[in-house]
């Protein structure tokens, strides 16, 4: 019930044991035999499920996947994905918003606003889409004021997100396994958030892993939410690993379903590989090629 958190994952150093996993041949032969950019969906990868592999040799990796972008980067890290020829498809909070508190609590408003009023221009001067936010753990708040406190929130951070065209996603996470007591766990409780701030330009951020675990249903609730959805996160459920025949989803039919929406935005691989890293992002890249 208490995995290292992400925020963990991202701050740890990368190691160079494992550089030979990107720069090896056999990883960098891993390419898929379609490019990403044949299919109807953007591809990206989130940088954390790799966090042992040298940041530049990553990079190098992913490029050569025909991948152009990387997900959950700090703001440090936004100008060397661009030597890669990536962008950040949705840049990591900073350390004054994290998941346990989060919009749904008041209290924590100051604070979320003003390093978010601080990271979106930052974000829209290097071309990078979308910046990530929390809906918080409950900590006895109801579902009602909860969903309250966060429409008011993102009410003040909408006009600077709207202004400068970056997209703040506020992601749905599983209570279940992952992050006990956290407010937005299902799908409905951050759709209705999302319809009352009504803004292009604040999203949920829905993650295929999470709501598998919650609540299922995966292709109906993405065609019945699509409008509130700015982009979306992979993973194998049970376990988080690779997107292949040992889980229990189907990302050929997940993925057509959500091209067939119309979605323009990015979809992130959120896996922790089990096996030659570079070798199961190429491979988890063609799956989800539609």
């Amino acid at each position: 019930m208490n995995p290292i958190s992400r925020r963990q994952l991202i701050k740890q150093a990368g190691t160079a044991g494992l550089a030979s996993l990107v720069l090896g041949n056999e990883a960098l032969a891993a390419t898929p035999s379609q490019t990403p950019a044949e299919g109807r969906l953007k591809q990206s990868v989130c940088r954390w499920c790799y966090n042992s592999i040298p940041l530049r040799d990553f990079f190098q990796g992913v490029a050569d996947i025909g991948l152009t972008a990387v997900d959950l980067l700090g703001e440090d890290e936004w100008a060397i994905a661009q030597e890669y020829g990536l962008t950040c498809s949705m840049g990591w909070a900073p350390d004054e918003i994290t998941i346990p508190n989060g919009l749904n609590d008041k209290t924590n408003h100051d604070q979320i606003i003003r390093a978010l009023e601080r990271m979106i221009p930052k974000a829209a001067e290097m071309g990078i889409p979308n910046v990530i936010a929390f809906f918080g753990n409950r900590h006895g708040i109801s579902d009602a004021e909860g969903a309250a406190n966060c429409v008011v929130g993102l009410q003040r951070i909408k006009p600077v997100a709207e202004e400068l065209g970056v997209t703040v996603c506020l992601e749905v996470l599983n209570s279940k396994v992952d992050h006990g007591d956290y407010h937005g766990d299902h799908t409905n409780f951050g759709a209705e958030i999302m319809r009352a701030v009504d803004s292009p330009h604040i999203k949920l951020l829905y993650d295929i892993y999470h709501m598998q675990i919650m609540e299922g249903d995966v292709i109906r609730t993405i065609r019945d939410n699509q409008e509130w959805i700015g982009h979306y996160h992979t993973g194998g459920v049970p376990g988080r690993n690779e997107l292949d025949t040992t889980q229990e989803l189907y990302y050929p039919a997940i993925c057509a379903a959500i091209a067939d929406t119309g979605f323009t935005g990015y979809m992130a691989h959120e896996f922790i590989p089990t096996r030659d890293p570079m070798t199961s992002l190429a491979e988890a890249v063609e799956l989800c090629i539609v």
